[in-house]
């Protein structure tokens, strides 16, 4: 009996100091990356605001080929929604919020906790041929799952889904 007491004093202080902790971490997010890629920027662009391309590069999408998507609206324009529901990724949605043709694609993205966050694609002119794509998202995560900010880099994932994106568009 006496290692039980113990065992669970032990991980009532352990719950405990994750909870103080994550009272100090900051609750906002913010993750870009960028890559040039070797095509023009209206063909990348023209690929890129397209939500349903993301299953031929983005990570999380190549994580689970059996994931079940939904699509409302048409894609490539304001107000396309794309829902998921994965067992490996759990549910949720990304909706386009904003399109500046050529140059920027904006999304809400819902994960089913929290606020949405706000994510989204640039592309800019990088020399002869080239163009110079930025992926990125910023938004707020509630206390205490702010405290995985900690343990996870979702820049990782940007780069490679950016790579991914490279080589599919060079081939």
């Amino acid at each position: 009996m006496k290692i039980l007491k113990w065992a669970g004093i032990l991980l009532l202080g352990i719950i405990a100091l994750a909870l103080i902790v994550a009272a100090f971490v900051p609750k906002t997010f913010t993750y870009e990356r960028n890559i040039v890629i070797s095509k023009p920027r209206a063909v990348v662009f023209d690929y890129i605001k397209y939500i349903k391309h993301q299953d031929n590069y983005g990570k999380w999408q190549l994580m689970d080929p059996g994931m079940k998507k939904m699509y409302e609206g048409t894609d490539g324009t304001v107000g396309f929604k794309y829902s998921w529901d994965s067992k490996e990724l759990g549910k949720g949605s990304q909706t386009i919020t904003k399109i500046v043709e050529g140059a920027s694609i904006a999304t809400s993205l819902d994960f089913g906790f929290g606020e949405p966050a706000d994510s989204y694609m640039t592309t800019a002119d990088e020399g002869a041929g080239q163009t110079k794509v930025t992926w990125g998202i910023s938004g707020r995560s509630p206390y205490p799952f702010n405290l995985m900010s900690l343990f996870y880099d979702m820049g990782k994932d940007f780069e490679t889904g950016l790579n991914n994106l490279k080589n599919v568009l060079e081939k």
